[in-house]
């Protein structure tokens, strides 16, 4: 992979069965980026389950029970090039049951497609109160993807319409406009990932769009300033024991430099280490700047010392740790919720890669949610689409930032019965 081209993070998002897998999959075949070898396998695999129609999704749905369910069940990497770029794809899994792993991966995106179904109804019941169009719309925006492009997807099933491309555009731009999206800089690409129209050539069969291809508009997002002036954050994605080399952590550079042969704190664990060797995609790497996913072997850890959900930094800015004891304030909007949020409420908070049960210990505002005034102290409850300043404390440690010095490490979301029912940003630490 040439270095010389900027690297961006990319996740795909969208309602399930809106077709982001097969479109993606069409993408990268047609980007070359998988083999065609590798696509004709894909084939196979596909015929051997009955489901012709899926080869595409298959290049990421790779495990035997996604492909036997027909679902995105955990994240899939993959690389590929634009003219200017190139992209590490995260296909995020629309399913609801799996939208914990869509955070982890909207949270290390710097741009996103939303994949829509242009489908009569299938758009409709996306954008709808309780749909994944809007929950995921509603995450990327909160957990800082700024750059989107909407694809309008199953043309093919649209019948290549202008009005129902035009229909769907005007329903989502009115969406994403509430959520606090520029509409006026996305880009809305009307696709088929099926038959692969306007992915990578223009599509002769919608002469009335005259817009860029799915790939020329991604082309077009704009690098994000990598902030490497900030202390160094690697969040741990996972460990790995590995034979010859020892415990292997891995993650992505949220902030700061990592180089070889620094000084290393883990965070809450407080190991204290050396790095040995840093390694991008099976590379080594002399260092590596944020945005970089990363595996590092570090002088004499074991499992116990690293795990999903702490932090790396240097030992001269150690990552901020919340205990039991302490607390946070975070500004957050309730998404969805079956009743209401109340004092006491223990749910599931999700931040970079950590997942922390905490409970609410004070509803401290109610804010207006297009002025951010304070409607009212104090309230009793909170409820789908209210925003408010609450005070939240984790049942075990857990390594968080405030949001306007790291916002990398600010953002987070709370979890409950399987769904999103909140999404926030950190104003405030107590650490103990």
């Amino acid at each position: 992979m040439p270095t010389e081209k900027p690297h961006l993070n990319l996740v795909i998002i969208g309602h399930i069965d809106h077709g982001k897998s097969t479109m993606m999959g069409a993408l990268l075949i047609k980007t070359g980026a998988v083999s065609d070898r590798e696509a004709r396998e894909l084939e196979k695999i596909a015929k051997e389950y009955d489901r012709p129609s899926w080869s595409y999704a298959y290049v990421f749905d790779k495990l035997k029970e996604e492909r036997q369910r027909g679902i995105t069940i955990d994240l899939a990497f993959r690389k590929f090039e634009t003219k200017t770029k190139y992209f590490t794809i995260i296909d995020a899994p629309g399913h609801a049951d799996f939208v914990k792993n869509m955070i982890t991966g909207a949270s290390q995106a710097d741009a996103a497609i939303l994949v829509v179904s242009g489908k009569k109804g299938e758009m409709e019941v996306g954008i709808a109160a309780n749909g994944q169009t809007r929950e995921h719309a509603y995450l990327a925006q909160t957990l800082g993807v700024k750059q989107l492009v909407v694809a309008i997807n199953k043309a093919d099933n649209y019948d290549y319409s202008k009005e129902r491309y035009n229909e769907c555009k005007e329903a989502i731009s009115a969406l994403l406009k509430q959520i606090g999206y520029p509409v006026k800089n996305i880009k809305f690409v009307p696709t088929s990932g099926m038959t692969g129209e306007n992915l990578v050539e223009k599509s002769d069969k919608m002469p009335w769009y005259d817009g860029p291809t799915l790939i020329d508009a991604i082309d077009e997002f704009i690098i994000p300033p990598k902030p490497t002036d900030k202390p160094l954050r690697v969040p741990i994605q996972d460990a790995y024991k590995i034979k010859g080399t020892g415990v292997v952590p891995v993650g992505r550079v949220e902030t700061g430099i990592l180089k070889k042969g620094d000084k290393i704190i883990i965070m809450p664990t407080g190991f204290q280490g050396e790095i040995r060797s840093i390694e991008m995609h099976h590379e080594e790497i002399p260092q590596a700047e944020p945005g970089d996913n990363i595996g590092f072997s570090i002088r004499g850890i074991e499992m116990k010392d690293v795990g999903r959900g702490d932090c790396m930094g240097h030992p001269s800015n150690v990552p901020t740790v919340v205990t039991p004891t302490g607390n946070w304030t975070g500004q957050i909007i309730v998404i969805w919720h079956p009743t209401a949020i109340a004092q006491g409420y223990t749910p599931v908070i999700h931040t970079h890669t950590a997942q922390v049960a905490a409970k609410f210990i004070e509803l401290t505002k109610k804010l207006d949610q297009k002025t951010g005034a304070v409607i009212e102290d104090s309230p009793k409850f909170l409820k789908r689409n209210e925003v408010a300043i609450v005070k939240l404390q984790p049942i075990k440690k857990l390594c968080i930032e405030k949001y306007e010095v790291i916002p990398e490490m600010g953002r987070f979301a709370v979890r409950d019965m399987g769904r999103t029912a909140c999404v926030g940003i950190v104003k405030d630490i107590v650490t103990e």
